[in-house]
């Protein structure tokens, strides 16, 4: 399933509503690793987020989930999301975030192709940003891996910083320099 799978990244359409809907639900075992110290939304608030997005395109915006973008396969799957946020506009720096929805495309590489993509993408649509960065715990061991096979540098860690499950974990945050990112590409 995953070896030799081929990601796309692209806009979330009207049909991917309902499945973008299911896997925004609390439930799902991502959950447990984005971002876990954080506070989940309710249905109620999940509905109301489905409900403005569906105005948006229903209104012919184009791409309703401005920063994001969903990672999608041969068959037009949901497999996840990409985001960026700003950190710091005063130095061209943004923030980027990955999530691979279903457990079953762990591991397989889907997470790093589409990563890739992403970097490449707001790189190029970008031409000012100067620096990207992730931040995550030091309990997603993927999310590391991922960060240090793309090249990026650990810049800061922030000792027990976030709780999880009642344990503290590190707060570590990776970043990449245009510069180097383009010299790995060449």
């Amino acid at each position: 399933m995953g070896a030799g799978m081929t990601v796309s990244l692209r806009t979330l359409n009207v049909e991917d509503l309902a499945q973008y809907e299911y896997w925004l639900q609390p439930k799902h075992a991502y959950h447990k690793l984005n971002g876990p110290y954080f506070k989940k939304k309710t249905a109620e608030e999940l509905a109301k987020e489905i409900a403005e997005i569906r105005h948006k395109i229903k209104e012919g915006n184009e791409n309703p989930l401005a920063n994001r973008r969903i990672i999608s396969n041969e068959n037009s799957d949901l497999i996840g999301e990409v985001s960026w946020y700003w950190k710091s506009r005063e130095t061209n720096w943004l923030e980027l975030g990955i999530v691979i929805f279903d457990e079953q495309y762990w591991g397989k590489g889907i997470g790093t192709q589409a990563f890739k993509l992403w970097i490449n993408m707001v790189f190029a649509q970008q031409p000012n940003i100067v620096r990207l960065g992730i931040s995550t715990w030091s309990g997603n061991a993927g999310m590391i891996r991922l960060a240090k096979k793309l090249g990026m540098q650990e810049e800061a860690r922030y000792r027990k910083a976030r709780i999880v499950d009642g344990k503290y974990f590190d707060s570590i945050s990776f970043g990449i320099l245009r510069e180097e990112w383009d010299n790995r590409m060449k």
